[in-house]
């Protein structure tokens, strides 16, 4: 007997696969909210580095790994988009946060980045976290980069400009995430006024071979210039591209060609003395 194709199925009955993934997704949104609340997770860290001599290690971004009972990352692919907009969601952001924050006030040599999503800053939470370690040092804020996607600063432009004005004279620097990848108005920088911004990895990858995205590479760089923000390129895999945006103007590149996100602190790594071969 032949097998029924999916065609071939009653109306209204599950697909099968649709089935699995969904059961999938809901076995990793419970086992992602249970170690959240328990505060299983990591930070993997990422190297972002100096386009201009001498190529020494800008700052870090810090990114969450949310582990399951074996200690096995979760891929957030399987989790966040079922909670980015729930409570469970929001204590994601608020255990990034509070990690990176010890991490910065345990190694003052070091500069750090962290997103943030618009709607954590009217989460009590996440506010009392930042203004606990901002009292306790305020070092702190002049070490910290924030990155907010495009998308999240124009859901709630107003909360997210009030909260800028009040973080960047305590020395706290923004970067506008997954620049190009929306339709972020321009004028919008008058507003918001970014720091820093970091060009979507898509138009990134290939760039030295790929005529249409070095346009708009080369314009989103020059829109950057005139509001005198610093320019990040992201997903840089090959010497190539890295020389192409470094001929046009990037300030910094941060991809595997620098070094992939390591839970093992890698500044610790680099001030290791190489032995002798």
């Amino acid at each position: 007997m032949q097998d029924k194709t999916l065609a071939d199925m009653p109306e209204g009955s599950e697909n099968p696969l649709n089935a699995a993934v969904t059961s999938r997704d809901a076995t990793a949104v419970q086992m992602a909210s249970e170690a959240i609340k328990h505060k299983q997770c990591k930070l993997a860290f990422q190297p972002v580095i100096q386009a201009n001599p001498p190529h020494g290690v800008a700052f870090y971004e810090a990114f969450i790994r949310v582990l399951d009972e074996t200690g096995r990352v979760i891929p957030a692919r399987e989790f966040m988009p079922h909670m980015e907009n729930t409570p469970i969601g929001r204590e994601v952001d608020c255990v990034a946060l509070e990690m990176g924050l010890r991490t910065l006030a345990r190694n003052p040599d070091i500069r750090m980045s962290i997103n943030m999503s618009a709607r954590s800053i009217g989460y009590a939470r996440w506010s009392r976290v930042m203004e606990r370690f901002l009292r306790k040092d305020a070092s702190i804020g002049e070490r910290l980069i924030l990155e907010i996607s495009e998308s999240s600063a124009m859901t709630l432009p107003d909360l997210v400009v009030d909260f800028m004005d009040r973080m960047q004279p305590r020395g706290v620097a923004f970067a506008l995430d997954d620049f190009g990848a929306s339709n972020f108005s321009f004028r919008n920088f008058r507003e918001f006024l970014f720091d820093a911004a970091k060009i979507d990895g898509q138009f990134v990858r290939g760039i030295s071979t790929n005529p249409d995205n070095q346009a708009l590479v080369r314009a989103l760089i020059a829109v950057a210039r005139e509001f005198e923000i610093l320019v990040t390129a992201e997903s840089v895999e090959t010497r190539e591209d890295a020389e192409f945006l470094i001929a046009n103007g990037v300030d910094c590149l941060q991809g595997f060609l620098f070094g992939s996100p390591s839970i093992k602190s890698p500044w610790k790594a680099e001030k290791t003395p190489k032995t002798a071969s």
